[in-house]
């Protein structure tokens, strides 16, 4: 796997100084495990799609997955409050995340008829304002489920 010019496995003096090799297990593991855990994510959205179809509420969406997650044995936070800090004061906003995985990947769940830019945008305002790395933006309402899951990255 090919993880990019900044984390790719270091050869040089300063990265076996550095243990460079330790490093890249390190970086290679938790890339391993975001993979892992966006496959999860996305086997449980196909299946709830295919037994739901389009057309319900995000709520009603959101609930079942919860509830698939929590099954699963993987930790969950539901519409978790985003911060935003200005000038080092953190500021009280409504932004709210819909599910935050295993404090991983933010899943922002849709029912609407078609994905704007505007829900690009919000998934990677989220994962900037939380340091996370991936964000999946799922839109059930969708005929075929594979069309409406898209992948949001955060420097990955």
């Amino acid at each position: 796997m090919e993880l990019g010019v900044s984390t790719r496995r270091r050869d040089d003096a300063e990265g076996k100084a550095h243990g460079g090799t330790e490093i890249n297990k390190k970086i290679n593991g938790a890339i391993m495990r975001i993979n892992e855990l966006s496959g999860t994510v996305v086997d449980i959205c196909f299946n709830i799609h295919r037994d739901l179809g389009p057309g319900l509420f995000e709520s009603v969406y959101e609930e079942i997955f919860c509830f698939e997650l929590a099954s699963r044995g993987y930790s969950f936070r539901r519409q978790d409050p985003i911060p935003v800090f200005w000038k080092g004061k953190k500021m009280n906003l409504g932004f709210k995340a819909d599910v935050i995985i295993e404090d991983q990947i933010i899943l922002e769940i849709k029912s609407v008829e078609q994905l704007a830019p505007v829900h690009y945008k919000q998934v990677l305002t989220y994962l900037k304002l939380t340091n996370k790395k991936l964000g999946l933006l799922v839109n059930f309402n969708e005929a075929l489920i594979k069309d409406g899951i898209r992948r949001v990255v955060n420097g990955l």
